[in-house]
């Protein structure tokens, strides 16, 4: 593998580990869809706002993609079951099985994306930890949300561990469908151009190459540890989160062909790859899921237990991190934003994890909706 050698990264990430800034006294403003999408400090102005429980007893939910409707399909890593949740919450009703997730310490059903098309084509992809190899499969859900089938599978060859299999599917707004991956726990996966693992891979929806590409093969980018967040900015910046080792964890602007530096860089420790635009202690943050809303990439903290506020402007950081829900919900999965411009975050406490584990709360696992609003 290529490696690109970049100058000192120090200057180049924003300083992590900073707490909330202080309200202003005047009365928060609900925040809609179509909010401005504020950049460089104007974000900070933007704070959570009001939460709302919309579901509890989840077991080990991890993916939540939402339907036209407002609605939402959320998985189960554990039991490889999918279940829609009401656009206003309430119980989550099962909607059927995904065949062949195999749960391990990190595996089972990970991600899901609903096609653009779902009206049309009821399809929604999900990212599936099996045997031999992790692989991205296509559902057909039924037009009641009770049943479904898997018709075919996208893209397999994924290489399975026990642990590091990212897992984290999102269209993009060039049509294609984006999958982050893990190293499975072999670092040299990540610089290994005949690996899908370590990566960020990109696909049509039909698992052929899109013609620009990097290379022919689904690689978009490699040098990656463990990816569970992939997002875009309203420009079409792409953006995803990478859990380091015991240094740094990282969120990094994706480009074409580009390496990220692990094994050999974590974070702004080492001087191969690209640098991250922001990165934070693992013991506060260790991060999953993010969304793009107002400004700002909302990150979700398994280990750290918060929800991380990341002001960006188009490729580069605007602000200094801002960090939400100390403690408050314990870890953090994932976060999306939903149609009405909120996010709906999940919360992760019944994983049994050994690194930022926390006992289950009452009511464990759920989701939340969090308003934005404007201090």
């Amino acid at each position: 593998m290529r490696r690109t050698t970049v100058p000192a990264l120090a200057a180049a990430i924003a300083a992590a580990a900073l707490t909330a800034c202080t309200a202003n006294p005047s009365p928060p403003q609900p925040l809609g869809v179509t909010g401005s999408q504020a950049p460089g400090g104007a974000a900070a102005s933007v704070a959570p706002g009001e939460v709302t429980e919309l579901v509890t007893g989840l077991d080990m939910p991890w993916g939540l993609t939402f339907l036209p409707d407002g609605s939402a399909l959320v998985s189960g890593r554990a039991d490889g079951r999918i279940r829609h949740v009401p656009a206003d919450g309430g119980a989550a009703s099962p909607v059927g099985e995904v065949p062949g997730a195999v749960t391990s310490s990190e595996g089972g059903l990970l991600g899901l994306a609903a096609s653009p098309d779902f009206a049309d084509d009821r399809t929604v992809y999900a990212y599936v930890s099996s045997a031999p190899t992790n692989r991205v499969v296509a559902l057909r859900i039924a037009e009641d949300l009770r049943s479904l089938r898997q018709e075919r599978v996208v893209l397999e060859g994924i290489e399975t561990a026990d642990r590091h299999h990212g897992g984290r599917l999102r269209f993009g707004p060039d049509g294609n469908l984006w999958i982050g991956t893990g190293d499975a726990f072999l670092p040299e996966n990540a610089a290994d151009d005949e690996s899908l693992n370590g990566k960020i891979l990109r696909v049509r929806p039909d698992g052929s190459i899109p013609q620009d590409n990097p290379g022919d093969s689904p690689v978009y980018s490699s040098g990656h540890r463990n990816v569970q967040g992939i997002a875009f900015g309203p420009d079409g910046t792409a953006y995803a989160s990478e859990l380091g080792h015991r240094t740094w964890d990282e969120l990094n602007v994706l480009r074409p062909g580009r390496d990220y530096g692990w094994p050999e860089s974590e974070g702004t420790e080492g001087s191969t790859g690209e640098p991250p635009i922001f990165t934070v202690h693992p013991d506060d943050a260790s991060p999953s899921g993010i969304a793009f809303a107002e400004g700002s990439v909302w990150m979700g903290a398994l280990g750290g237990q918060r929800l991380w506020q990341l002001p960006v402007d188009g490729p580069a950081a605007a602000g200094e991190p801002i960090e939400h829900f100390v403690g408050e919900y314990g870890r953090i999965r994932t976060v999306e934003r939903a149609p009405d411009g909120s996010l709906w975050i999940t919360t992760s406490n019944t994983d049994g994890a050994t690194w930022g584990g926390t006992e289950p709360r009452p009511g464990d696992d759920r989701i939340l909706r969090v308003e934005l609003v404007r201090r």
